[in-house]
């Protein structure tokens, strides 16, 4: 089984028209410990320097870092260094695992760290628009695995990847009528399709390789932070999905943090006071390391 190291460069920078006096930040940029994924080292700096820094894990598993600005300022720099290898899995059976419908009543999606991701959450509403949508991939007693990697399919051919079409408060509803939008919004369109059908998704961040190996193409997404899902087959786990590209996840994603949808694992968000009006320039290269086997 093939091993891939990766270094991961995020940097976001605010600049503000005048001086802010202090402000209070959550970041999600530590990359997950996850069976296929090792994280080799990792760091974050602050430019001014932060204060009252404190590192924890939330409700979903994931690492979480607070910290403070105190000082005044007009530019924040925020940068996550991180080396990161991702191992080869194991290929998946498209007809694998049992009729969708079983894993909809199966009792395991009711336990404890599945059950909440069957719901609609703040990002994620179910209206009946979405349901209909996803009922032309999920007929009677097709395999769970076979009717999510069509859904998977359905919404890259018949949605147009567009960075200026949506914000991130644009309706999972307004984004299927528009069929154009972004990583988040694509995998928050499969997470309410597969949950209106009663079926456990979760929110995805992440990272993908920026520059793709000889003969490949470069996906969509990878030079910004990226989103994906995953679903929960019983019997098998988490399978994950990346809609935007038409694949499930592979070597070339890193996985960062997953919870309901995009308003639980944002990589960085904050209340500033003072500042007036700012730009944000965001920057992300992941490329390769070292390869070992």
């Amino acid at each position: 089984m093939a091993t891939y190291r990766y270094r991961v460069e995020h940097v976001t920078r605010y600049e503000h028209a005048e001086r802010a006096s202090s402000s209070h930040h959550v970041a999600y940029l530590t990359p997950r410990l996850l069976p296929l994924q090792r994280v080799v080292d990792h760091q974050v700096t602050v430019s001014p320097k932060a204060v009252d820094q404190i590192d924890r894990v939330d409700y979903f598993g994931n690492l979480v870092q607070h910290f403070s600005i105190l000082s005044p300022y007009r530019k924040l720099e925020v940068a996550s260094h991180s080396v990161v290898e991702v191992s080869e899995s194991d290929s998946i059976d498209p007809e694998g695992g049992p009729p969708w419908e079983e894993a909809r009543t199966d009792p395991q999606p009711f336990r404890a760290g599945v059950s909440e991701f069957s719901y609609a959450s703040p990002f994620v509403a179910t209206p009946p628009v979405v349901a209909a949508f996803a009922r032309e991939s999920f007929p009677a007693g097709r395999s769970l695995v076979s009717a999510v990697l069509d859904l998977t399919r359905r919404i890259n051919r018949s949605f147009r990847f567009d960075p200026g079409a949506t914000e991130i408060t644009t309706s999972v509803a307004r984004v299927l009528e528009m069929r154009e939008g972004v990583c988040q919004d694509f995998a928050h369109v499969e997470i309410a399709c597969l949950r209106s059908l009663g079926l456990a998704a979760r929110y995805v961040s992440g990272y993908l390789l920026t520059t793709p190996p000889p003969g490949q193409a470069r996906l969509q997404g990878a030079d910004a932070s990226h989103a994906w899902l995953s679903v929960y087959c019983p019997g098998r786990g988490w399978l994950d999905l990346d809609p935007t590209n038409d694949l499930v996840p592979d070597t070339r994603h890193i996985t960062l943090a997953w919870g309901r949808d995009y308003g639980d694992v944002s990589p960085l968000r904050g209340v500033v006071l003072g500042g007036g009006p700012h730009t944000l320039h965001v920057g992300v290269s992941v490329t390769p390391d070292d390869h070992a086997d």
